[in-house]
């Protein structure tokens, strides 16, 4: 059983099967995981990634900037690569249409509210808010990953939602700067920041 797993999330992962590769309109009622799949970790990230997501989608649609469009679609594939982490042996076949913003965690919920509410207030503030979710992204990743050292399906996929990660952090500090404007470290550390926009 546990060999037919290692082949689900490979193919998942190899292939770029994705639960959702349509446009946005069609983003908007992705099949997710249900809160029956109690997987260690996997689904609070599955949710994670689909606040980010989430909350792009929203700022997409209030200011038009491709950045959030690609990263959403990007985010979407980070969530399709913890999803196949919850098809594991012990997980059950449950699924159930998950509508943009809402959530089985409450504090996610009230953090969507909070950031959508934020990045609605100017440009800079939506590129702020895309930074803010990638350095809380990045935080929980490496403890996760610290957390999960004998599990080589899940730093596989951990490792590379952690460099998808890196990249969105330096795409909106990259925007920030057109503004004039800085992002400050506030889950990960300053030296860590730094390390990642400086990294090529």
């Amino acid at each position: 059983m546990r060999k037919a797993y290692i082949v689900t999330v490979l193919v998942i992962l190899l292939t770029g099967f994705t639960l959702s590769a349509q446009p946005y309109s069609e983003l908007m009622n992705t099949p997710t995981a249900t809160e029956e799949i109690t997987t260690d970790g996997s689904l609070y990230m599955f949710e994670e990634e689909k606040l980010a997501r989430d909350v792009y989608i929203a700022l997409y649609e209030q200011w038009g900037s491709r950045v959030f469009y690609n990263i959403a679609n990007a985010e979407q594939q980070h969530m399709d690569q913890v999803f196949a982490l919850l098809l594991g042996p012990d997980s059950q076949d449950a699924f159930a249409n998950v509508e943009v913003g809402v959530f089985t965690n409450p504090e996610l919920a009230k953090l969507y509210t909070d950031l959508v509410a934020q990045g609605s207030k100017s440009i800079t503030d939506a590129y702020i808010v895309g930074a803010t979710i990638e350095d809380l992204d990045i935080s929980d990743l490496q403890k996760y990953l610290a957390a999960n050292t004998d599990d080589e399906i899940t730093t596989y996929v951990y490792s590379n939602l952690l460099r998808g990660s890196e990249n969105h952090m330096r795409a909106f500090v990259n925007q920030l700067s057109r503004y004039n404007a800085t992002y400050e470290a506030q889950y990960i550390s300053s030296s860590d920041l730094k390390a990642i926009l400086t990294q090529r």
